[in-house]
């Protein structure tokens, strides 16, 4: 079976040959990919990002451009481009096996409650017999006769053994116990889950090879006709439930029931790769994280300075004393103000509650601000503000050939802008063409976008979009430099898509595009990232990989945004995670220690501790993540990964744990005791939710539906979409400061709150429709100049301050 590499007809031919739903060909795709031999020695002296930058450009191109390139360049491209395809089909590898068990898992907790429904009645036909059986024996007037009463019962019910059989059949059921159920949807998936185990190399990070174990011994006995092994090792990776299933007593002797062994070692093992026990050798996203981090040795002349720039001790001591303090203060002053608190209630089963906050009404006279600034506004295609924004900005200048082989073309400027249109808006190259009159054909617009952008030189055009946007004076009445707002938008995904799931919370089958929004609204960074995978997990990455220059240093988020090792992470990087919290039955108080009792919220700690002693042990591991990410070693997405799947043996997941007790402790505690700080958080987080309905509103052809399969292509279009949206939003920017300069001239000056109430999210004045020719001689003058009249305001913090008390 032959792979090709290349395209080899079409901008998405690379794509469609990938059999995104199929296991089996995955594994055969790796297995071929291995037989050319490994690329490892011949790229091992490249940096890694030169290895994914050739392997780009060598899938950028069709099999027949490679004769345009030297031999020795070409052997490159190839070399990386196999390199690159064998890492990334592992890692594809383990999620789809990862995707299969909890498929699995779904399954047989779906069957255990199809179960229970159809038990329903049996259950209480049984409790109708034993009520029967009771009344009789209090009726009987001697032991015979109640014997004779409660026999003639049992016989009119079947006889002792068929209701015997139903018992069981209730109890097997009863328990929150389906793992014995998976073996009814294991059998078509073994032959795969096996082969998987065979072809990677699995190994694991801790001292516990007991998993590694079992895996090689249900490998040794995969052909095996017996129903029982006799076991002759423990389980210690397995919960209680699973040896109750597993294990089987016949003869006196312990014995593995072989099925139901397999399939705990599989579950088990998709445990421990998601918590980083257990990592694939050769892989990316599934590597040891250790040899990601820096070493001790290398993070111990750092660990002072660090200390002292979020204004930490530098000792394990110094760090748990500090931090213990903070926690007990805290709640301290809580406990204080607590009959003060109106707007807290705490019931008796010590669950809190707070009073909905009140929508403020708009400023007067914003009604009629908007309109006059609306009439200063001129009409303008959204394809002009693209090129207006770009002349601005100078954001082309990071697009173009990815090789310098390619002849350059005296119009790439306009066809490279008419590509971040069509791909942005959601038309796509033959949609677009149609509407172009010749100018390009799709085959066209689609070279430009394999062979002219990527994600990088994308992020690059955003980053230059955010900078110029930044140094306007009216975003910094809108909004503080230092807030940032994290959500997801929902898009919609053919199923046999790797990152295609289904989201509870979202209610459809696709993936989520997870933007960071400024508070001063501008987008500062997105990916797209599966909508399986907890948001939480990816809410710190906008530290290392927004490169502009509004650095926040407080990210909100929705409910789903956080997580106790996302709290302890955030902390240790000088962050402020800021979630809205929903549903607060759920969540966990600590007090400092059991000693410690308060007046007013005894009851919300109930019996919850902090470990300061596992805090103190863990502080060097703390220190070494938090230094690791600072030098840019590891994104904190990849670790939040491992620190969000429970794990006895991951010390990183317990450090972060203890950590995330105490920091998400005092945030809900002053969550609870500060009106102020929950107006912020809602106000921040409305920000982001408008920002998405702003993109859905530039994607207007098509919808949310995304039909491009690989992830490359998947994640360009929603940075092209996030671009042209930072393109409308600094525009308005630019049209709202022009038109209350003319205001002013005419004598209308607006207040404090009418200014900082207004928003760059102004659709009515732009149109996305008709015949996009452009006559790029009449791109319509720029507008350099700043607001030019002096409100009678503070400085743009104090105004924020300001609005926000009133």
């Amino acid at each position: 079976m032959g792979y090709n590499l290349l395209p080899s007809h079409s901008d998405f031919a690379y794509s469609a040959m990938l059999p995104w739903k199929h296991l089996d060909e995955w594994l055969s795709r790796l297995i071929w990919l291995q037989s050319l031999g490994s690329m490892e020695p011949l790229v091992k002296d490249l940096r890694p990002s030169k290895i994914i930058h050739f392997a780009e450009i060598a899938r950028s191109l069709y099999p027949s451009d490679l004769l345009d390139f030297t031999p020795p360049k070409r052997f490159t491209l190839l070399s990386c481009l196999i390199f690159q395809a064998v890492v990334s089909t592992r890692d594809e590898i383990v999620q789809m096996f990862l995707k299969r068990m909890s498929t699995l898992t779904n399954k047989a907790q779906q069957e255990l409650e199809r179960l229970r429904q159809a038990e329903r009645a049996i259950t209480e036909h049984l409790v109708e017999v034993l009520a029967e059986v009771v009344r009789a024996s209090a009726d009987a007037k001697g032991p015979a006769d109640g014997g004779t009463e409660v026999s003639k019962i049992l016989n009119r019910e079947g006889g002792t053994e068929h209701l015997l059989e139903q018992c069981d059949q209730v109890s097997a059921h009863h328990g929150d116990r389906y793992q014995p159920l998976m073996k009814k949807f294991y059998g078509s998936h073994r032959k795969s889950l096996f082969t998987v185990i065979k072809t990677l190399d699995l190994r694991s990070t801790t001292a516990d090879q007991t998993l590694i174990d079992a895996m090689q011994f249900i490998i040794a006995h995969e052909q095996s006709p017996k129903q029982y092994l006799e076991a002759t090792f423990d389980l210690p990776f397995a919960s209680k439930k699973w040896q109750r299933t597993v294990l089987v007593k016949r003869k006196g002797k312990l014995w593995f029931a072989r099925h139901h062994l397999e399939i705990c070692v599989f579950s088990s093992l998709a445990d421990e790769l998601k918590s980083g026990d257990i990592c694939v050798q050769g892989s990316e996203q599934f590597a040891d994280y250790r040899g990601q981090l820096l070493s001790w040795e290398e993070c111990e002349p750092k660990v002072a300075a660090y200390c002292q720039q979020l204004g930490l001790p530098a000792t394990a001591e110094g760090f748990v004393e500090q931090v213990r303090t903070w926690l007990t203060e805290v709640a301290a002053e809580v406990d204080r103000t607590r009959p003060a608190n109106q707007s807290l209630m705490i019931n008796e089963k010590g669950e809190p509650s707070l009073k909905k906050i009140r929508a403020k009404p708009q400023p007067a006279g914003l009604a009629q601000l908007e309109e006059a600034l609306h009439d200063k506004i001129p009409e303008r295609h959204l394809l002009d503000i693209v090129v207006r924004i770009e002349r601005l900005t100078g954001f082309g200048r990071h697009l173009g050939p990815l090789s310098g082989n390619e002849p350059k073309m005296d119009d790439a400027w306009e066809r490279q802008l008419l590509a971040i249109f069509a791909y942005g808006t959601n038309l796509g190259p033959h949609q677009m063409a149609r509407h172009l009159r010749g100018t390009l054909d799709a085959d066209q617009i689609a070279h430009i976008n394999r062979r002219h952008i990527t994600v990088e030189k994308l992020e690059a055009a955003l980053r230059d979009v955010i900078n110029c946007f930044n140094r306007y004076t009216l975003p910094h009445y809108w909004g503080e430099e230092k807030r940032a707002a994290a959500d997801g938008t929902h898009y919609e995904l053919a199923e046999e898509n790797l990152l295609a799931a289904k989201h509870i919370r979202y209610g459809g089958f696709g993936a989520i595009a997870y933007h960071h929004v400024s508070d001063m609204y501008i987008l500062l960074f997105t990916q797209f990232i599966s909508g399986g995978v907890w948001e939480a997990v990816h809410i710190l990455d906008v530290l290392m990989r927004n490169r502009s220059d509004v650095k926040p240093t407080a990210i909100h988020a929705d409910t789903q945004g956080q997580n106790l090792p996302a709290f302890g992470l955030s902390f240790m990087l000088g962050i402020q995670l800021l979630p809205r919290i929903r549903n607060w039955k759920d969540l966990k108080f600590y007090r400092p220690s059991k000693e410690v009792v308060y007046q007013h919220i005894d009851s919300l700690f109930r019996d919850n501790v902090i470990d300061w002693n596992l805090l103190q042990t863990h502080w060097q591991d703390l220190l070494q993540v938090a230094l690791s990410i600072q030098e840019g070693k590891v994104l904190p997405s990849m670790l939040l990964r491992k620190l969000t799947t429970h794990s006895h043996k991951n010390r990183l997941y317990q450090a972060f744990y203890i950590l995330g007790c105490v920091n998400r402790t005092v945030f809900l505690l002053t969550v609870l005791s500060d009106m102020k700080l929950r107006e912020v958080i809602h106000r921040t987080t409305n920000k982001v939710e408008q920002y998405n309905a702003l993109e859905d509103w530039v994607r207007f052809a098509g919808g949310g539906t995304m039909y491009a399969h690989a992830f490359e292509q998947q994640e360009k279009l929603v940075k092209y979409t996030g671009l042209l949206t930072n393109c409308i939003i600094l525009d308005n920017t630019l049209e709202i400061s022009a038109a209350l300069n003319a205001l002013a001239a005419e004598g209308y000056h607006p207040s404090l709150e009418q200014v900082a109430a207004l928003s760059p999210y102004q659709t009515r004045h732009i149109k996305r429709f008709g015949n996009y020719e452009i006559d790029f001689s009449a791109v319509p003058a720029l507008i350099a100049d700043d607001l030019t009249f002096q409100l009678e305001l503070p400085a743009p913090a104090e105004v924020i301050e300001a609005v926000q008390e009133n």
